[in-house]
């Protein structure tokens, strides 16, 4: 029998990861974070096709009941790994897709994704879970989406010219969301890491 470690719903996550070094080069196509409107469509095809694997591998794994530790491991490593250097490298491009107070949205971000790693970590080793909520999926959803526009950014404000601003309008959405669910989170985990001071 094959090993879990290699099942399709990890070989998806595997891809997942693999698509990250992808993206970056796109945007050192011309040896510096300038982007071509080629490297631009190129890094927005790699991340919707790492985006959409992010809800096979769980939902395949679900079905076919092939979940494993590896899976669950490295399943968020991937989508913070993926969200992380698509932000950081919008906001270092030449062309500043994202700059100003947008760059609040882009940290807040960041911060929430970093904090909540530390609880779930911390609350894995007192052996508690903390389920993911449907608000924190439509989060993730506008995040990806809103990614998906400013990856395309001044090649699609060519064919539609709201592309970046309204790429800009879903990243403040997605921060928005991010507070709220990491409000949601410290407020379910806090209890145990009050009541372990006590």
């Amino acid at each position: 029998m094959a090993s879990p470690a290699l099942n399709i719903p990890n070989l998806l996550t595997y891809g997942r990861i693999l698509a990250v070094p992808l993206i970056v080069l796109c945007f050192f196509a011309e040896g510096s974070l300038h982007m071509t409107d080629v490297a631009r469509w190129t890094a927005l095809g790699l991340f919707i096709a790492a985006s959409v694997t992010d809800f096979f591998d769980g939902y395949l794994a679900r079905i076919w009941n092939q979940t494993s530790n590896i899976g669950r491991m490295l399943d968020p490593i991937a989508d913070k790994l993926l969200v992380a250097t698509c932000l950081l490298l919008l906001a270092a491009d030449t062309e500043k897709t994202i700059a100003g107070w947008s760059l609040w949205a882009a940290i807040i971000i960041l911060c929430r994704e970093i904090l909540v790693s530390g609880l779930r970590e911390y609350l894995a080793e007192l052996k508690v879970s903390v389920p993911v909520t449907r608000i924190a999926k439509w989060k993730t959803t506008v995040q990806m989406i809103a990614l998906g526009f400013l990856l395309a950014g001044p090649a699609g404000d060519k064919y539609f010219a709201y592309t970046t601003d309204l790429g800009i309008a879903l990243l403040w959405l997605a921060a928005l969301l991010t507070v709220y669910t990491g409000y949601d989170y410290f407020r379910a985990g806090l209890k145990h890491v009050v009541g372990d001071e006590v």
